[in-house]
């Protein structure tokens, strides 16, 4: 009875991998899958049956041959697969339509915005507490713009800072300016003593504000100013960067009409140093930290000489100071 039930079993999975596709084919019903695979059972179906082989003769296969059946099988489906991929590629989940992208970015699109180098600065000033970045940042940019303005001092303290206090009127502005530049003013202790500054910027009274922008705005002036004459021709002049320290040593020398000036500049990192006057220009670059030397001469005496340091690495925008010679 085994061996009977057993024979039946092989003759009748002979008759189903030899059977005619047509036959198949007719008994089968079409299924369509997610990924747009269309009639796979179909097609392994047919496949198993030896037409895609053997060009419609049929092929019979043994018991101990259904491994391999199961391989070809596979191999047609992912072959289909790949047909259908490369028809129609699948999107990223934030594509709505098909993209192509660069093999690799450009070096400029890698690059970070540097920070802004010149804050440091801040902590050489004589106030007693720290203005808010954004606040010394401005009010660094406003003195810069003021330099070489043919203003008084008082003047332009008052213009550097009057932005920062648009409601309060121009009288007391002027009022507090010329108390910072009387003598009693220009110690940051005696500022505090005086106006009792103990909290942080935003915490300060409208007056007390005014009084540490402007004695910040008048120390900013003088950092940026280099002033030289016959009699003190050589100055020096130091600012702290986030980088380290920037050290300018100015010389000045006048022979009747004519005026050279000489600068030499000891850079914490790479930079260029600029030098103007009159349309006229020296420019010094160095690829990594050390001293830089630019000089200018003039057949006229100049009034003013404007020095830029720039500092691509710490901020998109150079620092200028001034130079005036008298005489």
């Amino acid at each position: 009875m085994n061996s009977d039930s057993e024979s039946l079993k092989n003759q009748l999975l002979t008759w189903l991998l030899a059977d005619d596709v047509n036959t198949s084919e007719s008994n089968l019903v079409e299924f369509k899958e997610i990924d747009g695979v269309e009639n796979s059972l179909q097609q392994a179906a047919t496949f198993a049956s030896g037409d895609l082989e053997l060009g419609g003769v049929p092929q019979t296969f043994k018991l101990g041959d259904i491994p391999t059946v199961q391989d070809r099988f596979q191999a047609v489906l992912k072959r289909r697969l790949q047909t259908e991929i490369e028809n129609q590629p699948p999107l990223f989940p934030w594509e709505t339509q098909l993209m192509e992208y660069p093999e690799r970015l450009e070096e400029r699109s890698l690059s970070l915005v540097p920070a802004w180098g010149w804050k440091a600065q801040q902590s050489k000033l004589n106030l007693p507490i720290n203005l808010p970045e954004t606040v010394f940042r401005e009010l660094l940019e406003k003195c810069q713009t003021l330099l070489t303005a043919s203003l008084p001092l008082g003047a332009k303290l008052v213009q550097a800072v009057e932005d920062f206090f648009p409601q309060e009127s121009s009288y007391a502005l002027n009022d507090i300016a010329g108390l910072v530049l009387r003598s009693t003013y220009r110690s940051a202790d005696v500022l505090d003593q005086k106006l009792n500054i103990e909290s942080d910027y935003p915490d300060l009274q409208p007056r007390q504000q005014m009084a540490l922008s402007l004695m910040a705005a008048k120390q900013l002036l003088e950092n940026l100013s280099l002033p030289v004459t016959p009699n003190s021709p050589v100055v020096e002049r130091q600012w702290l960067t986030s980088e380290g320290l920037l050290t300018l040593r100015v010389e000045y020398q006048s022979r009747g009409k004519h005026t050279q000036l000489r600068v030499e500049a000891d850079l914490p990192t790479k930079g260029i140093v600029t030098l103007r006057a009159d349309g006229t220009l020296a420019m010094a670059q160095s690829s990594s930290a050390g001293c830089l030397n630019v000089e200018l001469s003039c057949q006229e005496f100049n009034p003013t000489y404007t020095l830029e340091v720039e500092f691509p690495e710490i901020d998109q925008q150079p620092l200028l100071f001034v130079i005036n010679p008298t005489i």
